[in-house]
């Protein structure tokens, strides 16, 4: 089994990609199938998230606009950077 990385990327530990992207735009994408989009203010150990700007997504339509939203960390499915928020 070989251990090689795809081109153009690093290993690293998930700490590190997740202290790299405070501050930016995500989504998260929960197990119920619904995503959050926002900038990720916080983030704790048991993957607890506050994010500020969110917007909700449902079957990739716009639903909800919030100020600020906190998505207990066991529902959360993924979370990944976006390039600017939509």
């Amino acid at each position: 089994m070989s251990t090689a990385t795809a081109p153009g990327f690093r290993k690293q530990a998930p700490s590190d990609f997740l202290k790299q992207i405070m501050g930016k735009p995500v989504s998260v994408k929960l197990n119920s199938g619904v995503d959050y989009r926002g900038v990720l203010a916080c983030l704790d150990g048991y993957m607890n998230i506050a994010l500020e700007q969110t917007e909700e997504y449902v079957n990739g339509q716009l639903k909800n606009k919030y100020g600020d939203a906190f998505i207990r960390g066991n529902n959360v499915l993924y979370i990944c950077v976006t390039r600017r928020l939509h």
